[in-house]
């Protein structure tokens, strides 16, 4: 099996210590400080999340109001609220990077969200309703 670029792995991490951080009812800032490990792989079983981590974690909990407004104007009859919790943070890793780190292309954001959704998703068709959701993220950004 080929080896996952880094940034894969950060959204991986992103994506466990957001969930952690709601289950426990905690800041992500906490998480952080207290030196939270990610697990994934046995090549990085028990690492601490790398800076592209970091900066998803940092810009998704920054920006959190700008990317449920996107989320929720684009989702047809969810509301983000209302969404399985893995769901909910796939989109909001994936609508950070496609509205704020503009160096990264929409397409490869979507492509690595849709992977996400389907090893970690919350129901069957996650990985559609994340792939229709950012579709039209995509369509207003372009636009």
């Amino acid at each position: 099996m080929a080896k996952p670029h880094p940034k894969t792995w950060s959204r991986r991490a992103a994506l466990q210590l957001l969930y952690s951080a709601e289950l426990t009812d905690q800041k992500v800032a906490d998480l952080l400080e207290q030196k939270a490990v990610v697990f994934d792989n046995e090549e990085q079983d028990g690492a601490e999340p790398d800076a592209y981590a970091i900066t998803l974690l940092k810009g998704v909990e920054e920006h959190k109001d700008e990317i449920d407004d996107m989320v929720d104007s684009c989702s047809d009859n969810w509301a983000i609220g209302r969404m399985p919790i893995m769901d909910r943070y796939i989109l909001r890793i994936a609508v950070y990077e496609m509205m704020f780190q503009q160096e990264l292309s929409l397409s490869v954001s979507i492509d690595e969200a849709v992977e996400l959704a389907k090893e970690f998703g919350g129901e069957d068709e996650s990985h559609r309703f994340v792939n229709g959701v950012l579709g039209q993220v995509a369509k207003r950004l372009e636009a």
